[in-house]
Parts: structure tokens; C-alpha cells; sequence
């Protein structure tokens, strides 16, 4: 269990984004978000533009995100989004967002994720969805520490949120068989253990990167239904509706899901500590690794935190990344 009081906020499951923002000017903030063309990520770049900030949206698909970002402009009346080509599968694209980025960077939203319904690989191998939602995510963020720095030094602090999932409480790092060459795949278990390396990320991130005024946390946005499933296998779909019938998570509008992602960019209460995960706008409580999910909906495993294998995660990415 946590050996620290869980950090509480005035904000609960039903809160919206905007209603974390109230109040709050972002006005200088330059941000990223990762996967924001449609669903969460573009809720959460809308959130943040309508309070002032610069955002840049990190997308595969710039038609939908250049559509995105023209329906952002026109509602908010804010600072028209950028749009940015970025598929996190590809080192080259993500390299080449890291080099033409210039200038302070306030805010990493690392929102994009990707489910598959059967086995699918990158060209050197890996398997996709630990390579789009971990790997591609630590390439970026690893790239941008010195503009985070310079955020930093820049606001008094720099913030990564990590969007991770109740998923991750279906599986921890198998550093034996990372890529599923060994073992056969499921593509749910596959899909937690890239939810868990999203939160080992924010762990490691801020051991190392405090001392430069960077913290990062993850946050669970809740169940909410967004083009994430429409890759799900039908025995993906059963799974989910059997989660929902035994009370794992309730729905959420879109506009509730991103409001723990923004408690994680704004909120007082995180911005000089990380490593956290949040779930329903407030720190999870810690649960054993064998801990039952229908049991505890809204906690985190302990080996989504734990500090060995964050380090160990982070080497073992590091490495990957350099083949």
C-alpha cells in the first residue's frame, strides 16, 4: 500500500475538463498531446486550448487532425491548434517531431493508444502495442526533456501525464517475452502490459527528472467510449461488457474522462510530485499484485509502481531504442 497520504483534489468521476479549468489560465503554456484527432486526446487539447494554452496535436492521421484542430479553433476562439504528423510505431516519425521542435514545452500529454485484435508487429519486430503505447511515448518524451527543461525553468515546473488504464491490472512487464515471441499472444494481456509500462514511465521519469523541475504521472480516464475499440476482436467486446456488468467501471462522457488527465496538467495538488496514479481526478490507492479487479475498480497494482522495475523498464527501453 501506499506508504504516503493519498493526494485528494476537489474533483470527482463526474467532473468535466472545463470544469477543472475554471479559473485557470494557461496563457503561455505550451502543450503536446499525443493521439488528439478524435475521442480523449482531442477533448483534452479543446480543454486546454479553451484556457489559453499553445497546443500541438501529435497525430498519425494530420487530415483529421488538421479537421480537429479547425473545430477546436472555432469553439474556443483560443490560439488555433498546430498540427504534427506522429506515428509512435515509427522512430523516424517520432524523431523527426523531437528535431523541429524549438522552444520551452510546459506540457506532455502522452494520450495516444492503440488496441489490436490479433498479433501485430513493427518492422524491427516488436510487438505493436507495447511499440505504439510504451515505447513510441518514452522515444518522445526522452527527445523532448530538454525543451521540458527549458518549461520548466520557464513556469516553475513542467508536467508528462501518462494515459494509462484499469487494463494494467490484467498484467505486469514480462522482460522474459516483452514482443510475445515465445509465449502465445493475447492481445488483452498485450494491451496491459503496455497500460502498466505507461505508469513504470512516470515513476522513472520523475526520479530522474525532478531535479529539472519535470514530474510526470499517470491517470486512469475511466471507461469511456472512444475509437480505442474499434479493433476489438469479438471476444474483446464480451470482455469489456462483462467488466461493465461486474461493476469494473460505469461510462463516462468523453468530456469526464479527460478531466483526470487535466488534474494531472493543472492541478496544484501534482505539480511538483509525480509517479502517481490518479483515478477519478484523485491518487489511486495501491492494491497487491494478485489483487482481484471487480474487487478494486479504481486502484493500481503494485507492480505498475514499483521503483525496481520502472528502472529496469527504463534501461530495457533505452536499449531497444538503440538497436
Amino acid at each position: 500500500m501506499a506508504a504516503h497520504p493519498l493526494i485528494a483534489t476537489p474533483f470527482t468521476a463526474a467532473t468535466t475538463a472545463d470544469e477543472v479549468l475554471r479559473g485557470v489560465d494557461l496563457a503561455g503554456v505550451r502543450a503536446i498531446v499525443t493521439g488528439a484527432s478524435s475521442g480523449l486526446g482531442v477533448e483534452t487539447a479543446r480543454a486546454l486550448t479553451a484556457a489559453g494554452a499553445e497546443v500541438t496535436l501529435a497525430v498519425r492521421n494530420t487530415t483529421a487532425g488538421a479537421a480537429a484542430a479547425e473545430t477546436i479553433a472555432r469553439s474556443t476562439g483560443g490560439i488555433p491548434p498546430r498540427v504534427v504528423r506522429l506515428d509512435l510505431a515509427d522512430r523516424t516519425s517520432v524523431t523527426r517531431l523531437v528535431d523541429a521542435w524549438r522552444g520551452p514545452l510546459h506540457l506532455l500529454i502522452n494520450n495516444a493508444g492503440l488496441v489490436t485484435g490479433g498479433l501485430e508487429r513493427t518492422q524491427e519486430g516488436w510487438e505493436l502495442q507495447f511499440a505504439t503505447n510504451h515505447l513510441g511515448h518514452f522515444a518522445l518524451a526522452t527527445g523532448l526533456h530538454d525543451a521540458l527543461a527549458l518549461g520548466a525553468a520557464d513556469r516553475d515546473g513542467a508536467r508528462i501525464v501518462s494515459v494509462s488504464s484499469t487494463a494494467h491490472m490484467r498484467s505486469g512487464i514480462d522482460f522474459d517475452d516483452l514482443h510475445f515471441e515465445h509465449r502465445d499472444y493475447d492481445p488483452q494481456i498485450a494491451y496491459a502490459q503496455s497500460k502498466t509500462a505507461n505508469s513504470l514511465f512516470a515513476v522513472e521519469a520523475t526520479r530522474r527528472w525532478a531535479p529539472d523541475g519535470i514530474v510526470a504521472n499517470t491517470v486512469n480516464p475511466g471507461g469511456v467510449a472512444t475509437g480505442l475499440q474499434r479493433n476489438f476482436t469479438p471476444e474483446q467486446g464480451r470482455s469489456l461488457d462483462a467488466a461493465e456488468a461486474a461493476g469494473v467501471f460505469t461510462y463516462k462522457t468523453v468530456e469526464q474522462g479527460a478531466a483526470t488527465t487535466v488534474v494531472a496538467a493543472v492541478a496544484p495538488e501534482f505539480a511538483h510530485t509525480g509517479g502517481h496514479y490518479l483515478d477519478d481526478a484523485q491518487e489511486a490507492y495501491t492494491v497487491p499484485d494478485d489483487a482481484d479487479l471487480a474487487q478494486h475498480p479504481h486502484g493500481v497494482k503494485e507492480w505498475a509502481l514499483d521503483p525496481t522495475t520502472a528502472e529496469r523498464l527504463w534501461t530495457v527501453s533505452t536499449g531497444l531504442l538503440r538497436t
